[in-house]
């Protein structure tokens, strides 16, 4: 059997989307003649822990560790958030940024580049070598973000010329959505570029989630692009039919950032609340995971606050069976200039769920495209306020008439186990 070496920052027992992708592709990789071996760090930070995954991971796996040092302690003590847990996307639950979040922030760009974990690459690189001049493999994984991993993998293929590396992009560089948030200087911006464009032209094969990341990563000259989405593992789903909930739920399943906040949706339903007393009795907003702050103040500020359940963190079967479970699901496509070819792996549970799907977002984006391919719901404009009054009353009536569902065309392509199908294709071509 063939050896792949993959170098991720998340692994079990982080929780969120960042580990999904990994787990699942290793989950499989056997199936398809490929023995994986997993590269992470011994010490991490992260934002939640969900041991679920644990039982998709076979049990006599190699997992190699290595302790990381994090500048995270040092983030603390100068915002004085001690004990809070690091988010990704720079998201506050709690209150605005301070000044100190906004210095911090600066230094963050500026200083640590490409990201806080800048300081696992040169001793991953020397571990890394010295264990595969001992323990050669067929092949080397790196998977961004923190984008720290793909230099790892550079310093691996100065090392071993002979190492055929593939440098997945879960989600792009400088292209992200909080890319502007990082206040970089113009030195800063040009090196961040700098590293994008090189890591890009030399792996032997760029993987990215969405074919408008494709075209854009297409104009950094790779040798080789190919897209693997993200997707949905058909083990995950429950065998009975979920039993659906009594309120017209409206839900949103993870994290809730600044760029994806709805505020058409909020705006909308708070005038149907403010038109139809027994829509307003129905409607209950589910928001599943972390949320920003400003999302909460604006959901306040048109007074949902009463039709508002906040439930902070679920493991992922839990977040499955609420899925299920919804009358509607909120489909949030950043507002940012990347939006296009979002496609998150939560998009494809969401299919999986068989729910109707109300998206917010391009209307000639990725996600819009596998929306109408498939039939699972409608994407509305981020300002389209008609559209998406219009959208969530036809939910409504079909609630009320017991008719509301979806007849989801075939979504079997985007299977984990037909996506690891495509990865060791990939792979084999190498």
């Amino acid at each position: 059997m063939k050896k792949v070496l993959i170098v991720t920052y998340y692994w079990i027992p982080s929780g969120g989307a960042g580990v999904q992708r990994w787990v699942k592709f290793t989950k499989y990789l056997r199936d398809f003649g490929w023995e994986p071996i997993i590269y992470t760090p011994e010490n991490p930070e992260y934002p939640s822990i969900d041991h679920s995954f644990e039982k998709d991971i076979p049990s006599d796996i190699t997992i190699l560790k290595t302790p990381i040092w994090e500048p995270y302690n040092v983030y603390r003590n100068l915002t004085g958030k001690k004990n809070e847990a690091i988010n990704a996307g720079f998201i506050s639950e709690n209150k605005k940024q301070g000044w100190k979040d906004k210095l911090s922030i600066w230094i963050r760009g500026n200083f640590l580049i490409p990201d806080p974990r800048r300081f696992w690459i040169k001793p991953s690189v020397n571990f890394l070598t010295e264990y595969l001049q001992k323990n050669p493999v067929d092949a080397l994984i790196t998977t961004g973000p923190p984008h720290s991993m793909h230099m790892i993998g550079l310093g691996l293929k100065r090392n071993i010329p002979a190492l055929h590396w593939v440098a997945d992009f879960r989600d792009p560089w400088t292209n992200i959505d909080f890319y502007k948030d990082l206040n970089l200087t113009g030195i800063s911006d040009k090196i961040h570029h700098r590293l994008e464009a090189k890591i890009v032209s030399s792996a032997d094969q760029v993987v990215v989630v969405s074919n408008d990341m494709k075209q854009e990563y297409e104009l950094l000259k790779p040798k080789k692009i190919d897209v693997i989405s993200n997707g949905f593992d058909e083990e995950d789903g429950v065998k009975e039919n979920a039993q659906l909930d009594e309120k017209f739920t409206i839900s949103h399943i993870g994290t809730l950032n600044v760029a994806r906040n709805p505020k058409t949706i909020w705006k909308v339903l708070s005038e149907l609340c403010n038109e139809n007393p027994e829509f307003k009795t129905d409607l209950q907003i589910q928001l599943v995971g972390k949320v920003d702050f400003s999302v909460l103040e604006d959901i306040r500020m048109l007074g949902l606050q009463d039709r508002l359940l906040k439930i902070d963190y679920l493991s992922h079967s839990e977040a499955i069976a609420k899925q299920r479970s919804s009358q509607v699901l909120m489909l949030l496509i950043n507002n940012s200039e990347n939006a296009k070819g979002i496609l998150t792996g939560k998009f494809y549970e969401y299919l999986a769920a068989k729910r109707p799907i109300l998206g917010v977002g391009p209307t000639d984006g990725d996600a819009a495209e596998v929306l109408h391919e498939t039939g699972g719901g409608v994407m509305v404009d981020f300002t389209d306020e008609q559209t998406m009054k219009q959208s969530i009353l036809n939910y409504y009536t079909q609630y009320k008439s017991n008719t509301l569902n979806v007849q989801t065309g075939p979504v079997e392509k985007y299977s984990r186990r037909s996506l690891t199908g495509q990865l060791a294709t990939l792979l084999n071509s190498l």
